[in-house]
C-alpha cells in the first residue's frame, strides 16, 4: 500500500488547492496588476507605502488604509502625480484604525464603491506595529495587594492580530463578490504580512512574537479554507488565494532607533527585496497558500540534484565557489515548502499503525472496549 499522491482527490493538498513550492529562480510577469483593486492596510508607510508605488506603477487601483493620515495623503498626492499613473487610475487614501472594526468596514465599502470595476481584487493585510518600551516583559505595580493592577498594554496585539483578524475576515467576504459587470473567473488575493519573528523567537518583543506566530496560524488555517469558503463553486470561480511574507530585519520606521543599535554591523534586509516578493506573490496567480522569508541576500550554491521530494538541495557559500557549481544570490526563501506533503506522510503512516493495530486486536479488543465504555472503564484509558 503507498501514501497517496499530491493529486488523488483525497489528498490534504489536492482538497486544499495548494500550489507547490514557489521556484524563486524563476521570473514573473508583473503586467497583471494592472486594472486590479487592491487594499492596503498600514499603507502610508513602510511595506504598505513602498507596495503602494510600485504596484501603482503597474496600472493597479489602490486604496490606502492608515492612521497617519499626512503621510498616506501626501503619499497619494505623489502617485497621482507620477509620469506612470495613468489618468484613470483609481488610488485614494482614507484613514483606518484597523483595531476598529468600523474603520475597517468603512475602508472595504470605499474600496467597492471608488473601484473601476466595483470590487477588490486583492488585500495586503499590512498594518502592524513593535512595543519599542517592550512593556509587556516589564511587569508594573503589582506590588500593592490592596488594589486591583491594571492590566499590562496589549496595543501590539490589537493592532498586529486583532486588526489582521478583521481585515482578514472582511477579505474574505469582498473577494468572495462579483460586480455585475465582470465575471466570476478571475484573481483573488489575501496577502498577509508576518516576521521572521512568526518563525523565531524575538527575545523583549513577547507581544510582536506572539502576534506574528499568530499570523502565521491565521494563515495555515485560511489557505486550507479560504478556496473553499470563498466564491461559489458551481460558477467555476476562482478560489481565493492566501500567502504571507515574513521579512527579516529590514530599515523601516517599524524599527526604533535603538533596534537599529542593536542590530549594527548585521546585514539586513532589502526593502525592495520584500516589494519583490510580495509583487511576485500578487501577480503569480498559481501561487497558493505560500510562505516566503525575505532576509539579506546570500550566495546559493546548488550542490546535489534530488532529495526526497525531486527539489534541488542547497547550501550557503562565503568562500569562492568551486568551478562548475551554479551560483546565484538569494534573498527570498521558502517557508513550509512541503509542509502539507509531511502532513500527509505522518497522517497515512499513523492511520495504517492504528489499522494494524486494530486488526491484530481483533474482536476480543473491540469488546473489551465496549465493556469498558459500558461498565466505567472509559475513565481509565488515558488521554
Amino acid at each position: 500500500m503507498s501514501a497517496p499522491s499530491i493529486d488523488d482527490p483525497w489528498s490534504v493538498v489536492y482538497m486544499t488547492n495548494l500550489s507547490g513550492p514557489v521556484d524563486l529562480s524563476k521570473s514573473y510577469n508583473p503586467s497583471s496588476l494592472a486594472g486590479k483593486t487592491i487594499l492596503i492596510t498600514g499603507g502610508a508607510s513602510g511595506f504598505g507605502a513602498a507596495f503602494a508605488r510600485h504596484w501603482a506603477a503597474h496600472g493597479a487601483h489602490l486604496i490606502l488604509g492608515d492612521v497617519n493620515d499626512s503621510l498616506g495623503e501626501a503619499l497619494v498626492a505623489e502617485l497621482r502625480a507620477s509620469p506612470t499613473t495613468r489618468a484613470d487610475q483609481f488610488i485614494t487614501y482614507q484613514h483606518c484604525d484597523v483595531t476598529s472594526w468600523a474603520d475597517q468596514v468603512s475602508l472595504f465599502r470605499a474600496a467597492v464603491s471608488g473601484s473601476p470595476t466595483k470590487r477588490i481584487d486583492a488585500v495586503v493585510a499590512g498594518a502592524g506595529i513593535v512595543d519599542s518600551n517592550a512593556s509587556f516583559d516589564q511587569p508594573q505595580n503589582l506590588d500593592d495587594e490592596t488594589t486591583i493592577p491594571p492590566p499590562p498594554p496589549l496595543r501590539v496585539l490589537a493592532v498586529n492580530l486583532t486588526g489582521v483578524m478583521y481585515t482578514a475576515h472582511l477579505a474574505l467576504h469582498y473577494l468572495a463578490q462579483d460586480s455585475t459587470t465582470t465575471s466570476g473567473n478571475r484573481d483573488r488575493h489575501l496577502l498577509l504580512i508576518s516576521s521572521i519573528a512568526g518563525l523565531l523567537g524575538l527575545p523583549g518583543q513577547t507581544e510582536y512574537t506572539t502576534s506574528k506566530h499568530a499570523v502565521m496560524g491565521l494563515f495555515r488555517a485560511l489557505r486550507g479554507t479560504a478556496g473553499l469558503l470563498g466564491p461559489a463553486p458551481e460558477r467555476n470561480d476562482t478560489p481565493i488565494r492566501v500567502n504571507v511574507l515574513c521579512p527579516y530585519f529590514v530599515s523601516t520606521p517599524l524599527i526604533s532607533r535603538a533596534g537599529m543599535a542593536l542590530l549594527a554591523g548585521a546585514a539586513l534586509g532589502k526593502l525592495e527585496d520584500v516589494v519583490d516578493a510580495a509583487t511576485r506573490l500578487m501577480a503569480d496567480d498559481g501561487i497558493r497558500g505560500r510562505a516566503l522569508a525575505i532576509g539579506p541576500k546570500m550566495r546559493v550554491v546548488d550542490i546535489a540534484e534530488g532529495d526526497e521530494y525531486g527539489e534541488t538541495v542547497q547550501m550557503v557559500e562565503s568562500e569562492p565557489v568551486v568551478p562548475g557549481r551554479s551560483e546565484r544570490k538569494q534573498a527570498v526563501w521558502e517557508v513550509y515548502g512541503h509542509d502539507y506533503r509531511r502532513v500527509e506522510t505522518f497522517t497515512w503512516r499513523y492511520m495504517a499503525m492504528l489499522n494494524l493495530m486494530t486488526g491484530l486486536r481483533g474482536w476480543v479488543g473491540f469488546v473489551k472496549d465496549l465493556l469498558g465504555l459500558c461498565f466505567g472503564g472509559a475513565g481509565s484509558r488515558g488521554r
